[in-house]
Formats: C-alpha cells, sequence, structure tokens
C-alpha cells in the first residue's frame, strides 16, 4: 500500500513509534527512524527492518528539543529520499508531580519534545508534500489529549496542544490531498509505560500485577493497547480510504474516554 513512500517517525526506537514504523515498513515504504537508545540496538533494529521488509530504512539521531537539529533531519531525509510522504511526530518523554512541586525545567522539557518537536517537523516536511500534492501526517497525542488525570500538567497540557496542533494542520491543508491526524492511544505497555508501572509499584507497596490492574482501571476492556494495533490504524490513515479523514482525534484506548 506504501510502496515508494518514506515515512519518518519520530521516537522511534521502541514502543509506539518502532510499531508505527515497523507496520509502514511492512506495507512497503521506506523509514527514516528518531530517537536515543543504545547504539547497537538501534543498529539492529535499523537493519532488521530493511532485511524483513525489503526496504530501504534510515536512522537519525536528532535531538527532538532543539528546531536546528530537527530541521536538519528533514533536510537529510528529503536529500535522500526525495521528500517526506508520511511524517509521524511521536516523540515523547513523561514526567509526574503536582503542579506546584513541578520542576520549571521538566516542565520546559516535556512541552518541547512532545508538542514543540511537531510543530517544528510539520512546518519543514509540508513545503514538499505541498509541491507534490500528498502527504499524511500523524501526531502521536494520548487518551490524555482529550481527557485529564493528576500529576500530569505537561504531558496533558503537551498533548491538548498536539490535538490542537492536528486540527490547525488539517484546517489549513484541506484540498491539498494531505491530511493531518492524530492518534490517541491508552496504555500500551511500552518501555516508558512500564517505567510508571515500576515507579507506581515502588510508591504503593503493591505488586507489578497489582499495580497494572489498577491503572487498567480506566480502559473498560482491562487490556493494554497494543503498538501492533496502533501500527495498523496508522496504515489505515495513510490509505485512500482515509482521504477524507482529517483534523481528528481518534481514541484507541479499551473505551477509556466514552466513559
Amino acid at each position: 500500500m506504501l510502496k515508494g513512500k518514506t515515512a519518518l517517525v519520530t521516537g522511534s526506537t521502541s514502543g509506539i513509534g518502532l510499531g508505527m514504523a515497523r507496520a509502514m515498513a511492512a506495507e512497503g515504504a521506506n523509514i527514516v527512524l528518531n530517537g536515543f537508545g543504545d547504539e547497537g540496538e538501534i543498529e539492529a533494529a535499523r537493519a532488521g527492518l530493511a532485511k524483513d521488509c525489503g526496504v530501504e530504512v534510515a536512522y537519525s539521531g536528532a535531538d527532538m528539543s532543539k528546531p536546528a537539529e530537527i530541521v536538519a533531519m528533514v533536510e537529510e531525509a528529503e536529500a535522500r529520499f526525495g521528500a517526506i510522504d508520511i511524517l509521524v511526530n511521536n516523540a515523547g518523554i513523561q514526567y509526574t508531580a503536582t503542579i506546584e512541586d513541578f520542576p520549571v525545567e521538566k516542565w520546559d522539557a516535556v512541552i518541547a519534545i512532545n508538542l514543540s518537536s511537531a510543530f517544528h517537523t510539520t512546518r519543514a516536511a509540508l513545503p514538499k508534500m505541498r509541491a507534490r500534492g500528498w502527504g499524511r501526517i500523524i501526531n502521536t497525542a494520548s487518551a490524555h489529549g482529550l481527557v485529564a488525570s493528576v500529576e500530569k500538567s505537561a504531558y496533558i497540557a503537551a498533548k491538548h496542544g498536539i490535538v490542537g496542533l492536528t486540527k490547525v494542520t488539517a484546517l489549513e491543508t484541506a484540498g491539498s490531498g494531505i491530511t493531518c491526524n492524530a492518534i490517541c492511544p491508552g496504555w500500551v505497555l511500552t518501555p516508558l509505560v512500564q517505567t510508571q508501572i515500576d515507579a507506581r509499584a515502588a510508591r504503593s507497596g503493591l505488586d507489578e500485577a497489582a499495580t497494572i490492574t489498577a491503572m487498567l482501571d480506566r480502559q473498560p476492556t482491562k487490556q493494554f493497547v497494543t503498538v501492533e494495533q496502533i501500527g495498523g490504524l496508522a496504515c489505515f490513515l495513510c490509505s485512500d480510504a482515509a482521504a477524507q479523514m482529517t483534523g481528528v482525534p481518534i481514541p484507541i484506548d479499551g473505551g477509556w474516554v466514552a466513559q
């Protein structure tokens, strides 16, 4: 379905981002991975993806908190592949604390990586998408882009902002062959979420199983969303069937926001 297309997926060395990159590579898209981690593990993921799917896979270590590095990453991808057809803004970090105890530097970091980076990548990639008359922008928001929880002020502000940015991008590109939508996952068992599970268990004294049960209380299905399910949704949003879907925040959350 995506043969001949190129997808840049930020925050894709693990978790949801890597899942979406794998799904798109399986559909024939060339991939630009981005993120931090062990160099050997990243190279193994890059090479494995290329071999398994028969596509070209590049890697950029651009720091998503630094606008100049973001622009350079987009320009390098365009130079190598001709254009970025699909942009997936997925990079994200988390920090939890009450508002009065929230460190200013942590607020700034969460907003920079979870929200501002999506503006910088979109701004850089849009001109060539417009020139080609086709593009797909997918922003990873969250159920927390639609509802709130305590002790996550920066994350929730950023994810609500991503939903707003998605709508503006959709309106500004309407009729151009470009769409922009936001995927809003509930709990997904990624390394980021595993860190939260470990922290909650340590604070509460509960074991991991009890901690997970308490976390999943918000999801009526009582099951984690999988990265494969999110990857499938991302590929659908790139398909012709979704050509008239734009500006939409799409929950994939086990019924969380239906309550």
